[in-house]
């Protein structure tokens, strides 16, 4: 497989959940302590060696572009007043190397088709999809944890970790033998399964490596309940061609598409990297 260098963030969604806060701002801007929840995901695609980064937006999300760029009289405010620390924060979102595309998703028509928007700036590579709702604290960036499975088993691959069994109609979930510690060669996966017919409790939580292939599958898949294009259809598809790996990550995820999920990760990154009780 050839190098991991681009990653896609799916950023259309309306944030409902959260209302009446993302009724005007992103759901991805809300801060986590000091940071907005987009920028732990750009953290961690970046730590993985990522180098292009691409945003599929919707309306409402010029916010999310304007974080990412330079702000030249913030910048020059804070360094004639000496604030370096701040300045800091300002002047490295970003390392200079990094390469942002921002591509329009024209409606809401599932994560399938946000990723298949990415296809003209993928082009023939590899790639990562970082879902920004699930936060990933990890020693090795999970992201990077799925790319070097990638390389070792040559393969698409899959974030995975256990879930309760009645949690399974949430998730994409999985079935495979495992092949390698925490690795399963996936022989099928299923969206949001009730219960008694999930067929394992291995669920895909916002974490993606995927060759440039599934966007033939997407291409082809048709719409579903909503007219929604499902990325999950569209691995199902490939996997019957090519390899598809899950890999059960290390590490702690929040999943900040909830209050609750949104709340754990401000307490439990608040105590461990800032010192907040």
């Amino acid at each position: 497989m050839k190098p991991i260098r681009k990653a896609v963030f799916p950023v259309a969604g309306l944030g409902t959940r959260f209302l009446p806060a993302t009724k005007a701002m992103p759901k991805e801007m809300l801060p986590v302590v000091d940071k907005p929840l987009i920028q732990y995901a750009v953290e961690e695609a970046v730590a993985a060696g990522v180098t292009e980064l691409i945003f599929i937006t919707g309306r409402n999300k010029r916010a999310i572009e304007d974080h990412f760029d330079s702000m030249p009289e913030l910048e020059a405010e804070l360094e004639a007043k000496h604030k370096e620390e701040q300045l800091d924060a300002v002047r490295n979102i970003l390392p200079s190397h990094i390469k942002c595309i921002y591509i329009r998703q024209s409606a809401p028509l599932g994560l399938g088709h946000a990723v298949l928007c990415a296809a003209p700036a993928v082009s023939n590579e590899p790639f990562a999809v970082l879902l920004a709702d699930d936060l990933i604290d990890a020693e090795v960036p999970a992201t990077r944890q799925l790319i070097q499975v990638a390389h070792s088993a040559g393969g698409s691959v899959l974030g995975i970790q256990d879930i309760a069994r009645e949690d399974s109609r949430k998730y994409g979930i999985i079935a495979g033998a495992e092949v390698s510690d925490d690795t399963y060669r996936v022989e099928s996966i299923v969206e949001k399964p009730e219960p008694e017919q999930a067929p394992s409790t291995l669920a895909v939580v916002g974490r993606y490596v995927l060759e440039p292939q599934i966007f033939d599958y997407l291409t082809a898949t048709a719409p579903g309940a909503g007219g929604e294009i499902q990325l999950t259809d569209g691995i199902a598809a490939m996997l019957k061609d090519r390899p598809v790996f899950g890999h059960r990550y290390s590490g702690d995820r929040y999943d900040c598409g909830s209050k609750q999920g949104f709340f754990s990760a401000t307490m439990a990154l608040g105590k461990k990297y800032h010192g907040l009780s």
